[in-house]
């Protein structure tokens, strides 16, 4: 607990209770984020949820109305700019001197803050494949490359936090793997990774836990791992004589009566119609209703689980898009961060 009794602990990034208003417009309306140490969180909501006035507020480029910010352990405020060091950021389109090289770009910027170690600059124009463009001045350089060049400045001075709004704009899809390989990297070496995006099948990949906000409040954080499996489902194959007696077994085993999705003919047969059903749940229900199936003499002729960050997504920002309308409390649940090191990507030179 540190001492503003904000419960913080082992926590790189925290906010609580954050309002902020434009005018009539709520933006935020008790925005609580709990973002632990070392790894990729993965920042979501819809067009005028409240992401990007949250980044403005963690930058110190605006100032909450009322509520609390806590970065790398220690309370944020008007008065903490030079925190910022230990942060790094990407907050909509980079912004460079358009007749200056990638280079001079990164050498101008590195003199502004705090100190850049020797040769980290070299670094990362060859980590973010700028390398074979760094001579060149960023007015011929693409929206990929702008938005790498943006990245590697994010990155200048080491930073502890790194906090990126839309970091995959512009990029193709060989850089966007490359960007979520490096990212990883990152938080595996001890960096704190916050990512705001749009793109809800890289953050499925990339994220180790998330928060999706709507209505300028969070509804839902957690492990991506405990999001997708609280939200998955089991689909059964059954032959259509037999989904009488399968629906029964399938509801005695889970204590839920499932869901007949479809009836057709199956694949390869002219005559064998089959059925599908489908029930809450994650692997631990799949074995369940397997042994229940194979214990009632049925025998499924497919068996899948599945989750989806998007339909849960959906289903969250769905009844909850009007900044501050009530959000149901059962809907705010938390989870452990586990981390899933990789190397480095490589980049491509191109856009």
């Amino acid at each position: 607990m540190t001492a503003n009794g904000m419960g913080t602990d082992g926590l790189a990034l925290a906010t609580r209770d954050l309002h902020k208003r434009y005018g009539t417009r709520v933006a935020l309306a008790g925005l609580d984020l709990s973002v632990p140490t070392g790894i990729v969180y993965g920042f979501l909501g819809p067009n005028g949820a409240g992401k990007t006035t949250t980044m403005r507020l963690l930058t110190g480029l605006i100032h909450p109305d009322v509520g609390r910010i806590e970065i790398l352990g220690r309370p944020f405020g008007r008065r903490d700019r030079h925190r910022l060091f230990d942060v790094g950021a990407l907050i909509e389109s980079p912004a460079f001197y358009p007749y200056l090289s990638g280079r001079d770009n990164l050498r101008v910027l590195a003199a502004t803050g705090s100190s850049v170690r020797h040769g980290r600059i070299d670094e990362l124009l060859e980590q973010l494949g700028l390398t074979d463009r760094a001579a060149d001045a960023v007015s011929g350089y693409s929206l990929g490359m702008r938005q790498r060049l943006g990245i590697a400045a994010a990155l200048l001075n080491d930073p502890k936090l790194l906090l990126l709004d839309e970091p995959a704009n512009g990029l193709d899809p060989a850089g966007i793997v490359a960007m979520r390989d490096t990212l990883r990297f990152l938080a595996s070496t001890g960096t704190t990774v916050f990512v705001s995006s749009h793109l809800l099948g890289e953050i499925q990949q990339l994220a180790d836990v998330v928060g999706i906000v709507a209505g300028g409040r969070l509804v839902r954080e957690g492990t991506m791992h405990d999001l997708l499996d609280s939200e998955g489902f089991v689909r059964v194959r059954i032959a259509v004589a037999e989904l009488q007696a399968a629906t029964a077994a399938v509801a005695e085993a889970v204590g839920t009566p499932p869901t007949v999705l479809e009836r057709g003919t199956a694949a390869g047969s002219e005559s064998a119609e089959v059925g599908w059903l489908s029930v809450p749940g994650g692997r631990t229900e799949a074995s369940r209703i397997n042994r229940a199936l194979a214990a009632a003499g049925i025998f499924a002729s497919g068996l899948e689980t599945g989750s989806d960050l998007e339909t849960l997504f959906l289903q969250l920002t769905a009844d909850a898009s009007t900044p501050g309308a009530a959000t149901p409390a059962d809907r705010l649940r938390r989870g452990d961060p586990s981390t899933s090191p990789t190397l480095p990507g490589e980049w491509g030179s191109g856009a």
